[in-house]
């Protein structure tokens, strides 16, 4: 209200006040977003009904490795998707949490 008192526009209220209030929600919304839809896909293609077979998946992976003979011969070839799946969403939750704690405005340095 001081702002609109002082003489300032909306766009100039939208940019200066409220945008950088919000921007730590939104960076912490996209970047829990991103995991889960990494983590659907993977189920989906483990289930059979996302992407098919001549396509690259993490999912694919899984559910072929899942077989009893590549469990007692190869076990790696189920820990390999898993791990990588892990250090994704992992990877995505610390870049969300410092991107939010470097962009935080009420942060004090």
């Amino acid at each position: 209200m001081a702002e609109r008192a002082m003489g300032a526009g909306t766009g100039r209220i939208l940019v200066y006040h409220i945008l950088p209030n919000t921007m730590s929600y939104v960076i912490i919304s996209a970047t829990i977003a991103i995991p889960g839809y990494i983590l659907g896909e993977v189920a989906l293609s483990f289930l059979g009904v996302g992407i098919q077979e001549p396509a690259v998946s993490w999912g694919n992976m899984l559910d072929q490795a899942r077989s009893l003979s590549v469990l007692k011969n190869t076990p790696w070839l189920m820990l390999a998707p898993a791990v990588a799946i892990f250090l994704t969403v992992m990877a995505f939750n610390f870049l969300g949490d410092g991107l939010r704690d470097a962009l935080d405005p009420k942060h004090i340095r």
